[in-house]
């Protein structure tokens, strides 16, 4: 699996750059040791960008949670909202080849979501907003898969997360390819099993949209398609799911295996469904015997590998 040309955007401080208004930076081990081997970064810090120092004085949200101010802690007359919402429109405009987004969680600039609301006494007000970077940014690239990294330490948030970057990067490849009919026919046949995971009812009316390829002009046709699969590829595949994946597939191998092979298949399905073993298990079980009994509709299929498997996402799900 080609993962050179995967460019995912990453709050800079996140990489080691010392861009923290302390002069430090909340290096990540896991974006900078695992994450760094598949993607190719591209470090943004929009406080840097608008022309604050390092170090340099905080700043924090103030005001109505639905429309904050980014201002000095202790220095309110220091706002600096506006050029942090034309940062991130400048952004939104120039980094149009990411296929994913990793903030620094709880900034006032780039934080995803639940970032504290102040009172201008600096009590909080109890509620939270997004960073005001971040919100302009996620606002012109609403299908983009973004992410904190506080919450890429959850198993499931993770591999969902680079589940849909690689989705995403997809794509954008077929698109840059000049988007056909048949194309798009293929696209989503490949990805059908990842969508019933997430709802055979999306995977089904995904399915009658894609019907209309032909008869419909793309240029309609392809905006509705990736909205409603990359919406519900944000949804969460439970054990349940999976494990109705997992059976649909064994139904390629029912006229192949003997009534040994079966019985394995379906125990450790079940253990999956009830929590004692980890996904990778069904999974390699499957794999081995599609090795043995190839079947081209399966082989097509990035179910069984939607991710290098050296980042072993599905070990822990």
């Amino acid at each position: 699996m080609n993962t050179d040309n995967i460019k995912i955007g990453v709050s800079a401080c996140l990489l080691g750059e010392q861009v923290r208004f302390d002069g430090g930076h909340k290096q990540d081990a896991y974006i900078n040791g695992t994450l760094s081997q598949y993607f190719q970064f591209v470090p943004v810090c929009p406080e840097v960008a608008i022309g604050l120092g390092t170090p340099r004085e905080p700043i924090r949200l103030v005001g109505d949670p639905a429309n904050p101010r980014a201002v000095g802690v202790r220095s309110p007359q220091l706002d600096v909202t506006e050029k942090l919402q034309a940062y991130g429109r400048q952004m939104g405009r120039e980094l149009l080849d990411l296929s994913g987004y990793i903030l620094k969680r709880a900034s006032p600039s780039c934080g995803m979501e639940r970032v504290k609301v102040y009172k201008p006494n600096g009590v909080p007000i109890g509620k939270s907003a997004n960073g005001i970077y971040a919100r302009i940014f996620m606002q012109m690239h609403l299908l983009l898969p973004v992410e904190e990294e506080g919450r890429l330490g959850d198993p499931v948030l993770r591999e969902n997360f680079i589940q849909r970057i690689f989705v995403y990067h997809r794509w954008q490849a077929l698109v840059a390819s000049d988007l056909t009919p048949a194309k798009l026919v293929r696209f989503h046949a490949r990805h059908k099993l990842i969508l019933m995971a997430h709802s055979q009812t999306a995977a089904r009316k995904l399915g009658q949209l894609v019907a209309r390829a032909g008869a419909e002009p793309m240029g309609d046709i392809a905006p509705m398609y990736i909205d409603a699969l990359m919406n519900t590829l944000k949804r969460r595949a439970g054990r349940k799911q999976h494990a109705n994946v997992l059976m649909h597939l064994m139904g390629f191998l029912k006229r192949v295996l003997d009534t040994g092979d079966k019985a394995e298949l379906v125990e450790t399905v079940d253990a999956y469904r009830l929590g004692r073993v980890p996904l990778i298990v069904p999974i390699t079980l499957l794999q081995h015997h599609f090795r043995r009994h190839p079947e081209p509709y399966v082989q097509e299929q990035h179910y069984l590998e939607p991710h290098p498997k050296e980042l072993m996402l599905r070990n822990l799900l």
